[in-house]
């Protein structure tokens, strides 16, 4: 691809919920953060624009394009770092940085970023037709291309049904897997129309494409986002110093359900045997959160309607 078009569709990117996620953050002026999911630095500018001469900001990202444009836009900031690779192997990263346990806050923007939704060569769309590869990290690992040739039917209707919540899981699947027989499925447009196809009935106008749930699964399993997640958080807890902020975004209620139980879960605490004159929800608790959970208004909707699944959720560090 040509710069200047790559360059084009690096500034569609429109951030949700930005003025929140980062004001809820900031705890210390020249304090050290995380932008764990860079995609085009929207939330990094944001933090850097609020950073102090002293502070750090740490940015992690999967997407090659995605590290590239750090480079080239946000080098020259000495207080900024930005680190190819996941959220999930955060703490190594942050460890060789000599940064572990001094973090004050860690920003998740999760989910699938704007320009790689709207570049068809990498494959997360069904708008145009590209390339079936649905990598967030084309540099390594197995494409959506791939693991459809490979997988049986049980687990890609298990997957379909799990990360994508399609009721017709079972009818999708048996087609893909039918169609793959007759030829190998190796773009978005071939595979939208196998799903438009195994649906029962035809969908209403207003209705979402037959494929959006399907290819949401497709995504999240080939690039292993809630296991990610899940390890993410876990790393961040580890590594944010006491009263460091935690500020997630997530966009569908499977990413949210993993970050409020997580949230919920270190802020019970230790369970303690019944009888003992102390309450266990009140013992060694880890996470306090911090407000209830933000979503974006209805403005914000309206100027971009990606934002309409989007929930904050904040918890600060207690022990």
């Amino acid at each position: 691809m040509a710069a200047c078009r790559m360059s084009d569709i690096f500034h569609h990117h429109v951030p949700v919920l930005l003025e929140e996620a980062v004001t809820h953050l900031f705890t210390l002026a020249n304090g050290i953060y995380v932008d764990a999911t860079f995609g085009r630095g929207s939330h990094a500018r944001a933090i850097l624009d609020r950073l102090g001469p002293a502070g750090k900001l740490i940015a992690f990202d999967k997407d090659p394009e995605a590290v590239a444009y750090a480079q080239q836009h946000f080098a020259q900031d000495t207080r900024f770092t930005i680190v190819h690779g996941s959220f999930a192997g955060m703490r190594g990263s942050l460890e060789a940085l000599q940064v572990s346990g001094k973090v004050n806050g860690i920003l998740f923007d999760l989910g699938v970023s704007s320009p790689q939704l709207d570049n068809p060569d990498r494959g997360f769309s069904f708008s145009k037709s590209g390339k079936l590869d649905m990598r967030m990290d084309t540099s390594q690992g197995m494409d959506a291309m791939t693991w459809i040739a490979q997988v049986d039917e049980k687990s890609l209707a298990d997957v379909l049904y799990q990360f994508g919540e399609e009721k017709f899981s079972r009818r999708i699947a048996r087609a893909i897997v039918e169609a793959r027989t007759m030829s190998p499925i190796t773009t978005t447009a071939q595979l939208a129309d196998i799903i438009r196809l195994a649906m029962p009935k035809p969908q209403k106008p207003h209705d979402k494409h037959p494929a959006t749930r399907s290819f949401q699964a497709i995504r999240i399993a080939v690039n292993q986002e809630l296991s990610d997640l899940e390890a993410g958080l876990q790393q961040a807890l580890d590594v944010l110093a006491l009263g460091g902020r935690l500020s997630v975004i997530s966009f569908h209620s499977l990413e949210d359900r993993i970050v409020k139980q997580f949230i919920k879960q270190h802020e019970k605490g230790q369970d303690l045997p019944r009888g003992l004159p102390v309450k266990g929800t009140l013992f060694n608790a880890r996470l306090r959160s911090i407000g209830k959970p933000i979503k974006p208004g209805l403005k914000e909707i309206h100027q971009n309607p990606r934002a309409r699944s989007a929930i904050l959720r904040i918890a600060e560090k207690l022990s």
